[in-house]
């Protein structure tokens, strides 16, 4: 049963280390939360040891650099295990059975990001009909329909071209609101008939990643938050990690009681639900 918490206080007394996702929990989709910096400011301060857990198919560096462009000082967490830092990572090693390390890649991602493929053998082509891979790191939901998609993907999808997804994130916060997810661009390939691999919450590669950088911590002292039941709250208990789940970020319209329901509705059940990731006393 989910144990209701007023804020950060009671984890902080329990739990040494802290896997906290990044959109949802310190970030809305257009900057922090303004009660974020400081509340991971002082968990660090007490001791505890932060992992920056997030579905960004952006490598660590640019996550890094943009929790600081918000205000995130570098010593408040140890560092970003980003879904994308951790598909490089598995590409650069060859270790993605299936996909060779030249492959001609079709990239999709915001904001025109190169770092998914930079450092990499990988030979980018402007089009599915030429690619061998595609390479799905980002969506454009908030400029291109599901539609869209299926037009550009489809020459890949029915020749059977393997598809990477590096953020299996069903929905994204943006600045427009809540729009659909890379995770969702994924589904639709797998639809369309295309295989689909996936790096990211809640599957356990970038578990793994985050606690081996940590040195292997005792499980029972690690909680995760997030702010999806299906990401955050599934990935963690499947790992047999602690979880709590913030009532902001993309289920933040639901009532408590209503964001418990649909909790058990997907068969994700945190230990713990926060308001926000937050102190009460807001110090």
């Amino acid at each position: 049963m989910t144990e209701p918490l007023p804020g950060l206080e009671a984890l902080a007394a329990r739990f040494e280390v802290f896997l906290v996702d990044q959109f949802g929990v310190l970030l809305d989709g257009t900057a922090a939360y303004p009660f974020a910096p400081r509340a991971l400011s002082r968990l660090a301060a007490a001791g505890r040891r932060i992992v920056i857990l997030s579905n960004s198919g952006k490598r660590a560096e640019p996550n890094a650099a943009r929790l600081a462009r918000f205000g995130f000082g570098h010593a408040s967490f140890l560092t970003v295990m980003s879904s994308g830092e951790v598909a490089w990572r598995l590409l650069h090693a060859g270790r993605l059975p299936g996909i060779p390390r030249d492959a001609r890649t079709l990239l999709l991602a915001r904001e025109d990001d190169r770092s998914p493929v930079e450092g990499l053998a990988l030979r980018p082509v402007a089009g599915a009909a030429e690619a061998d891979l595609v390479l799905l790191a980002g969506s454009r939901g908030d400029a291109l329909t599901l539609e869209d998609y299926a037009t550009l993907l489809a020459p890949a999808a029915n020749r059977g071209i393997p598809c990477l997804c590096t953020n299996p994130d069903m929905t994204m916060l943006t600045p427009a609101g809540p729009r659909f997810g890379a995770g969702r661009i994924a589904a639709l390939y797998a639809e369309l008939g295309g295989p689909v691999t996936f790096v990211g919450k809640p599957h356990r590669p970038i578990y793994d990643a985050a606690l081996e950088h940590l040195g292997h911590p005792d499980p029972a002292r690690v909680v995760c938050i997030g702010d999806s039941p299906a990401h955050d709250v599934r990935g963690g208990r499947a790992v047999g990690l602690a979880t709590a789940l913030v009532q902001t970020g993309i289920h933040a319209d639901l009532t408590p009681d209503a964001l418990l329901a649909h909790c058990r509705a997907e068969g994700a059940e945190a230990d713990f639900l926060l308001p926000r990731f937050d102190f009460t006393d807001g110090g």
